[in-house]
Parts: C-alpha cells; sequence; structure tokens
C-alpha cells in the first residue's frame, strides 16, 4: 500500500480519470452507466425544478402562525429559501445518485475491471461480460442495498443536525455524503477484489482525509447539471485508479536463486 492522507490528491483522481473515458477497452464499458446516469438525474432535475418552489413555499407559509412568528419568518425568508432550497436540492439529487448506482452496480464492477485491466496491461477476454453480469448482479445490488441501510442509519442523526444546528449541521453533512460517496464508487474495484464492506471501510477510515477529498469532489460534480452525467462512470474509472494505486497489495519480489 502506498499511503496517502491528503485531500487534494483525492480530488485529483477525479480529473485524471476524465481522457480514460473515451480510451479503448474502457468506452464500451461507460455507455451503460453513463445512460443509466443521464436518466436518472434528467428525473432528478425534472422532479427538482418542478416541484421545489411550490414545496419551499408550503414549508415557509405563514397564515397560519402567530404575528409576530409570521413576522420573524417573513424578514428571513430569503435566507430559509436558500437554506431550505439547497438542502433539498442536496437530497434531492443524492438520492437519485444512489437509485442509479444500485441499478448500475453490475455494470459499473465490469467498468471497474475493465479499467483494471486497461491500466495494468492486462488483456480483455470480450467474451465474457454479459455472463459476467448475470454472475455479478445479484451480490452487486445485494451490496449496494447493505451500504443503503448503512447510509440511512447514520443519515438519520446528521439529518437533525443538519436542522437543528445552522453551522455545523451542514458541515458535518457535507463531510458525511463525502464519505458515502468514497464507499460507493470504491466499493466497485475493492467488490472485485472480493473486499467486504467492512473491510473497505477501515481501509478508507486509515486515508480518511484523502477519502473525504475523492467523495467531496464527486458530490459536488453531481450537483453540477450535465456534468453530473459523466460522474458516475468517471468516478468509478477513478475509483479503480485510486485502487490501484493506493490499496492494492504491491506485488512481491521474486526470490533470487540461489547462486550456489
Amino acid at each position: 500500500m502506498r499511503p496517502c492522507n491528503n485531500p487534494v490528491t483525492g480530488i485529483s483522481y477525479l480529473f485524471k480519470a476524465l481522457p480514460l473515458l473515451t480510451q479503448k477497452g474502457i468506452k464500451s464499458y461507460v455507455i451503460i452507466p453513463l445512460i443509466i446516469n443521464i436518466l436518472f438525474f434528467s428525473v432528478g432535475i425534472y422532479f427538482g425544478f418542478s416541484y421545489f418552489g411550490d414545496y419551499i413555499d408550503k414549508m415557509l407559509d405563514t397564515s397560519k402562525l402567530w404575528s409576530w412568528v409570521a413576522y420573524i419568518i417573513n424578514f428571513i425568508k430569503p435566507l430559509l429559501y436558500v437554506f431550505f432550497g439547497m438542502t433539498l436540492f442536496v437530497l434531492i439529487f443524492y438520492t437519485f445518485s444512489l437509485l442509479a448506482n444500485i441499478i448500475a452496480s453490475p455494470f459499473n464492477s465490469l467498468l471497474a475491471e475493465a479499467t483494471e485491466k486497461y491500466l495494468t496491461g492486462q488483456s480483455m477476454d470480450e467474451s465474457d461480460g454479459f455472463e459476467q453480469i448475470i454472475k455479478e448482479i445479484i451480490p452487486t445490488i445485494f451490496m449496494e442495498i447493505k451500504k443503503l441501510i448503512y447510509m440511512i442509519a447514520w443519515s438519520i442523526p446528521f439529518l437533525i443536525l443538519l436542522f437543528v444546528i445552522p453551522v455545523i449541521g451542514p458541515i458535518i453533512w457535507f463531510l458525511f455524503t463525502a464519505w458515502m460517496m468514497s464507499l460507493q464508487y470504491m466499493d466497485y474495484p475493492m467488490g472485485n477484489h472480493k473486499l467486504n464492506f467492512g473491510e473497505q471501510r477501515t481501509l478508507q477510515g486509515q486515508q480518511r482525509l484523502f477519502s473525504l477529498g475523492f467523495g467531496g469532489v464527486t458530490m459536488g460534480a453531481s450537483m453540477i447539471p450535465f456534468v453530473n452525467f459523466i460522474i458516475m462512470p468517471t468516478a468509478v474509472i477513478a475509483a479503480t485508479m485510486i485502487w490501484l494505486e493506493q490499496y492494492a497489495p504491491e506485488p512481491e519480489e521474486p526470490a533470487e536463486e540461489s547462486t550456489l
């Protein structure tokens, strides 16, 4: 292992992965995750823009409140619009991102495998792709559900903090979401090497700042309209590069033969 705990280095991997999207041996595995991501984020954008204003208006309706409470809320309403708007925006896109990853998980595992073979110089066996999808579809979706349960269990107290503590709550929520993004995408190359979810969390916890850098930039990019369309396959490729350069065991040196 080549340990690195620099968040800037974690951020850089997403940008290093971009040129690999169109490389031979990888690009054919990008297509399905890309289509799934476009479909889910398009639906997310539609719901976000269609119901955003009405939902916030209902949350900030002061018609049934005491006059002095209504006065205070109306006075700070612009700030509340920004706060609740950003919160709703993040929750919508994070939810659709998780759903997209669950559906695309078998294809993302294949993309991670193709990327690793491309980067290590090994030949691709094009004939076993569909069989591999069928073989891996139940284990990979089961792992996604396990991650989802982990996320829900921890998100409840962090969501409470998000609404209760004005400044610290959003920071904690951002760090938690960045951590979940790192766990989400690192699972594909690590899962291909039979690491269970606990082992994955332990490894990434040893380089937590690095992981938060990678997860944070991935989450931030997924919030940008149209950029978020390519984030899923890009993050899978980036995670595979991270696996090879940061976590994969060093190849053992061949023992020297005795000259005697």
